[in-house]
């Protein structure tokens, strides 16, 4: 902790409090603003923003915004870093950020070769989207292709706080079909397939929402997303059992990624799930098996032939009620595999 003097936009700030402390949990709402701090050069800037961020912020949005546009790369670079420190920091900026105009310049900036200045653009623009009044205004600006760009090219943060990102612009329910049409499944497939925890959680969660629409599910079935479900799912120590079961809840819907999952495997690794997963994992499961046995007397036969029926009625008396619902409806269908039973069932479950 110390005191010291800065210089900043022609005004002078003395004995501003300095704790580090004070910014090691400053993350955003998704828990994805992973960017780089500033670097050491840079490390005064940062901490006297982090002090002042409750006042006198509106020159400096206006400044870091003109900024934005500089013909120097570090300058961008700057002003980058310290919009989305600002935006992170304190909610209330990151209106005033999008009002000042700073939206299309860092959607420009997430288009850049230059990977760290991508990455700061996307973390910024991430940052701005946690205001629910900016997301219509982000995605009219033109930053969903960027974005899905980002996907693909930049380092593992970007990528990241990409899909982050995007999760934020689908919750408006017309960017969601935009977002699937730009690109986006099948490098969120990639992430889940091949990125960190926090990647595979964020795309899991991205991939969720975008997939309640049925183009977006059809794409995802094409981008070859089953075989990476079922492969979490049967890894209990992923961590990614319950997002990847919520994702195939969506998912199986469609007669596509029916036949998808019980292609990959998916069958034994729920019935498994039914018999040792957790509550909520057991609930989970069983509302997958279900929505996969009720149009289809085949798939009826192959869960049954997969010892399902034991952990089912063991459910159906210990479960939650709504498992317990469940398993008794699917143990019916599974003791008469024969008899028909028309209609789907649409998923009910969240992440």
């Amino acid at each position: 902790m110390g005191t010291e003097s800065y210089t900043y936009l022609g005004r002078n700030f003395s004995q501003l409090s300095i704790n580090d402390a004070s910014s090691s949990s400053a993350f955003s709402d998704c828990n994805s603003d992973r960017s780089g701090e500033f670097a050491t050069a840079s490390s005064q800037t940062r901490r006297f923003l982090i002090t002042c961020a409750t006042e006198n912020s509106d020159d400096l949005i206006r400044q870091l915004v003109a900024d934005l546009h500089s013909a120097s790369l570090d300058d961008q670079k700057q002003a980058a870093m310290e919009i989305r420190l600002l935006a992170k920091n304190k909610p209330e900026n990151r209106l005033k950020i999008a009002k000042a105009g700073a939206i299309k310049p860092l959607i420009s900036l997430i288009s850049s070769t230059d990977l760290q200045l991508q990455e700061y653009g996307v973390t910024a623009i991430l940052n701005l989207s946690l205001c629910d009044e900016n997301k219509e205004a982000i995605a009219s600006a033109g930053a969903i292709k960027p974005l899905v760009r980002a996907l693909s090219t930049g380092t593992a943060t970007a990528k990241e706080n990409a899909a982050c990102a995007l999760l934020r612009l689908s919750q408006v329910e017309e960017n969601k079909a935009a977002i699937g049409r730009s690109g986006a499944i099948p490098p969120l497939v990639s992430l889940l397939a091949s990125g960190g925890f926090r990647a595979k959680k964020d795309a899991s969660t991205a991939l969720y929402s975008l997939c309640t629409v049925k183009e977006n599910k059809l794409r995802a079935v094409k981008a070859g997303i089953m075989k990476v479900l079922v492969e979490l799912m049967a890894d209990f120590e992923s961590n990614m059992v319950d997002k990847s079961a919520y994702v195939v809840s969506v998912l199986v819907s469609v007669p596509e990624a029916r036949a998808a999952l019980v292609e990959e495997g998916g069958v034994p690794v729920l019935v498994e799930i039914v018999e040792v997963g957790t509550q909520r994992q057991k609930e989970i499961a069983v509302v997958i098996l279900l929505q996969v046995c009720e149009d289809s007397v085949a798939y009826r036969s192959r869960v049954a032939r997969e010892g399902a029926i034991p952990p089912l009625v063991a459910l159906s008396q210990s479960g939650t009620n709504r498992a317990r619902q469940k398993s008794e409806k699917l143990i019916e269908l599974l003791r008469q595999p024969r008899s028909s039973n028309g209609g789907g069932l649409a998923s009910e479950v969240a992440v």
